[in-house]
């Protein structure tokens, strides 16, 4: 049975648990990492030496990196539908994936998740929090347009490249920050929502990650 580790309130973890349920994998959870501690164990070094979650073990074989870890599920558990065979068609959501990577989550989850929710009051750099939410409007703004002709980022159906930046709109749509018009990005959160994956993986309460940059 595939084994994943990790604490549900993490954003990387919750990704790949979302997964697990849309692809209704049998797994057992390991709590890790946060107040569950055991990321300096030994035996989770052995599995991920730069000891984060989340880890998912399959047959013996680590694999770390939330999104290798979607590739991972999706190529081998999830046919056709999920891991097409034409690499033109997997590169659509694929690009989603590494946009929401190396542009969106330095923005939200670094920039204004750590910077402003996680930051305690006094320690907070306001400037480069200001920074950080204007980054964000602009980018949700372009999503806003893609979203112009198509239900999902990857086009007519559902695909893993929605989850990255799917799966941080529950923190962003809740905080209590400063947020563009966005009524298509919106109505594709109420589709996500819709999904009992979703509601399941995503929609857990996060009030204990506030002013707490550490456990």
């Amino acid at each position: 049975m595939l084994k994943v580790w990790g604490r549900r309130n993490s954003q990387n973890v919750q990704k790949v648990m979302w997964l697990m349920r849309g692809l209704d994998l049998p797994h057992d959870h390991i709590p890790a990492g946060g107040p569950f501690g055991r990321l300096a164990d030994p035996d989770f070094a052995a599995l991920n030496p730069n000891r984060l979650v989340p880890v998912v073990e399959d047959d013996g074989v680590p694999i770390w990196e939330s999104h290798t870890i979607l590739r991972y599920l999706a190529a081998k558990y999830g046919g056709s539908t999920w891991w097409p065979d034409d690499p033109g068609e997997r590169s659509v959501f694929d690009r989603w994936m590494d946009w929401s990577q190396t542009l969106w989550q330095p923005a939200f989850l670094t920039g204004v998740f750590w910077g402003f929710y996680r930051t305690p009051d006094a320690s907070r750099d306001w400037r480069d929090i200001d920074r950080s939410l204007a980054r964000c409007s602009e980018l949700m703004l372009m999503v806003e347009g893609v979203f112009a002709d198509r239900p999902w980022l990857a086009g007519e159906r559902f695909t893993i490249g929605d989850i990255p930046l799917g799966a941080t709109l529950y923190r962003y749509f809740e905080l209590e920050i400063e947020r563009p018009a966005l009524p298509r990005v919106e109505a594709w959160y109420d589709r996500l929502k819709a999904r009992p994956a979703y509601q399941e993986a995503v929609m857990i309460p996060f009030d204990d990650l506030k002013g707490r940059l550490a456990f």
